[in-house]
């Protein structure tokens, strides 16, 4: 028995990854790898971030080096870092290798759409910026609230289908399969996922959506300022969008007006907020029980 139980925690340890205690100019690319930063207390190491990381509010007052999967070596290397740590899809692969090849660390962060992607995420940070005391206690800390979250989730019947819509560009649907980010949101939340047969965000024919015939429509608000500002119309009429097209509007979630939505960030980036994610797209979903 203590083999297995010794044999369970060698496959749970983080892999091995390089740390870089001196470094002081470090270069974030990723909302939740910003948001881990920020969680360890290590944010005055920052000197830059991306697009994706506005989350805390005072990460947008660091440089801003662009999209972080269209990001140019002139942009990243104008804040003059010591240390860039990555989400996995960074790129593109020839700025990457540019990068990489002007003798930067450079730390890719795996990504994981579940409980144990999260935790990796914190080891793997904490460990690249050589405050590995810290880290171990952001781990624990969330994996109690995600217990907790998965606690909820397995509390309900039967689960509700929920159908993740990403855009509506041009009258179709954009919706999120498996090996997403919004199917493990989903997942931690006890609801399931409407849409099965397919990886990715895909468009959706109109037939496919009636046969999904989710309970639940979920959507993203957007995050920019001239949204916060009109809060209620923005997501309003987003939401009567939706509810108006057809196949939508044929489904039980069409027909109910379940239509949620939360902010995208906080929803898709499985990083430090994710246990209160789950909690509030479950309240959501399940109606606050």
């Amino acid at each position: 028995m203590r083999a297995l139980v010794l044999f369970a925690a060698l496959i749970a340890a983080p892999a091995h990854a390089e740390s870089y205690p001196d470094a002081q100019r470090v270069l974030s690319i990723g909302g939740s790898v910003t948001e881990i930063i920020y969680a360890l207390g290590e944010q005055d190491r920052l000197v830059g971030r991306d697009q994706t990381s506005s989350w805390p509010p005072e990460a947008l007052s660091l440089t801003d080096v662009g999209y972080m999967r269209a990001l140019s070596p002139e942009g990243v290397l104008s804040v003059s870092p010591d240390l860039i740590l990555a989400e996995d899809g960074a790129g593109p692969p020839e700025a990457v290798s540019v990068l990489k090849s002007a003798g930067l660390p450079y730390v890719t962060v795996d990504e994981g759409y579940d409980t144990a992607g999260v935790l990796r995420k914190v080891d793997e940070v904490a460990e690249a910026l050589g405050v590995q005391d810290k880290g171990r206690a952001l781990h624990d800390k969330l994996a109690g609230q995600l217990s907790d979250a998965e606690t909820r989730a397995k509390s309900v019947g039967t689960p509700k289908k929920v159908l993740f819509v990403l855009s509506l560009q041009g009258g179709r649907v954009m919706a999120g399969g498996s090996d997403t980010s919004a199917d493990g949101i989903i997942r931690l939340a006890g609801a399931q996922n409407a849409v099965t047969g397919i990886e990715g965000y895909k468009p959706l024919t109109d037939e496919a959506i009636v046969a999904a015939a989710p309970d639940v429509i979920l959507m993203m608000q957007r995050g920019d300022a001239q949204a916060d500002a009109n809060a209620q119309g923005g997501h309003a009429s987003a939401k009567e969008a939706a509810l108006a097209m057809p196949a939508l509007a044929q489904t039980p979630a069409g027909r109910d007006g379940a239509l949620v939505m939360m902010d995208g960030l906080k929803l898709l980036g499985f990083g430090p907020r994710t246990p209160e994610a789950a909690l509030e797209l479950h309240d959501l979903v399940y109606g606050g029980r």
